[in-house]
């Protein structure tokens, strides 16, 4: 992409009054990792913490944390997945070897943004202004982000802990717009017999992902979700990411109705923490698995704004 149609493309973008909307009513940044920091909450793994999550590792039973993901996956707006298999060889020989040799490939015309994935802090901002008050002129580019591209987060792996929700409210779903605020996250660790601590992966059950496949239209029409008290409550105890079955983690409609997606402002933007959507619970749930190891190796795509994942749980 040429140096001209870059500056186009942004003046477009960025053109009246929204390009100096960088929320001046709050001094969000610089970051707490510093000025320049490119990473986020990241900043908190440790070697230490993974050798202390692995210490919760008892059984060795593993569990899939990603839903699978099809041209029928609930997502997003207009984000669509589509996956193409071509089978190759004839199996007669000739320029495959007169072993015969036949093989498929496969190739997929999709968003990054589909099924279980991963925010990173390129994704969503206040303003024009994204995690430590970046500008969108300093790392947006139409073949990938120069800054904040998920190829550049480092694996994930610490100590998870899910707070089933829905279960503390005595319900199987909770139901579209019911906020989770830090009263919630306190009386459920406190139930479940665990404390948060620095570093974590936190996940919300709201049982809310198993209407994906039942209706999907009311699957995206709103959902449970971490409300702005809850967001700020636990990016203050300083975890790595926060994970929930559903679509976008947070509450949706909005506690105030004139906002949109206000949680993501406060998660990625202001504090660096990733945002984990989709997070198949279930199997979890059922063995009342609260705290475990999690891992995440993300697809390192240069320049990408957000993947799709299939992050691993093992206790």
């Amino acid at each position: 992409m040429t140096t001209t149609w870059r500056a186009l493309i942004l003046g477009l973008i960025v053109l009246g009054p929204m390009a100096d909307n960088a929320d001046s009513q709050e001094d969000w940044f610089p970051s707490r990792y510093g000025a320049d920091d490119t990473l986020g909450a990241v900043n908190l793994l440790t070697p230490e913490k993974v050798r202390e999550a692995a210490k919760l590792v008892k059984t060795g039973k593993t569990y899939a944390l990603g839903v699978e993901i099809s041209r029928d996956t609930p997502a997003y707006g207009t984000r669509k997945f589509q996956l193409f298999a071509v089978a190759t060889g004839d199996g007669s020989g000739g320029s495959l070897g007169s072993n015969k040799t036949t093989f498929n490939d496969d190739w997929i015309m999709t968003w990054l943004g589909i099924g279980t994935q991963i925010d990173g802090l390129g994704h969503l901002g206040i303003g024009h202004r994204y995690y430590n008050g970046k500008h969108i002129s300093e790392f947006w580019q139409t073949d990938g982000l120069i800054q904040f591209g998920i190829s550049d987060v480092p694996p994930i792996v610490t100590r998870g802990v899910l707070l089933d929700i829905a279960g503390l409210r005595g319900e199987k779903m909770l139901a579209a717009g019911t906020a989770i605020n830090r009263t919630d996250i306190d009386e459920a660790a406190k139930k479940q017999q665990v404390e948060l601590t620095e570093g974590d992966v936190v996940i919300l059950h709201t049982g809310w992902q198993a209407l994906a496949a039942a209706d999907a239209n009311a699957f995206l029409a709103g959902e449970p979700g971490l409300g702005k008290e809850g967001a700020e409550y636990l990016a203050k105890l300083g975890v790595v990411a926060i994970g929930a079955d559903t679509w976008g983690v947070e509450v949706v409609p909005a506690e105030d109705s004139s906002e949109v997606f206000p949680v993501h402002q406060i998660l990625l933007a202001k504090n660096g923490v990733y945002i984990l959507e989709n997070i198949k619970t279930d199997e979890l749930v059922t063995d009342r698995a609260w705290e475990f190891l999690f891992v995440l190796g993300q697809p390192r795509m240069k320049g990408a704004v957000q993947m799709m994942i299939n992050p691993v749980a093992i206790r």
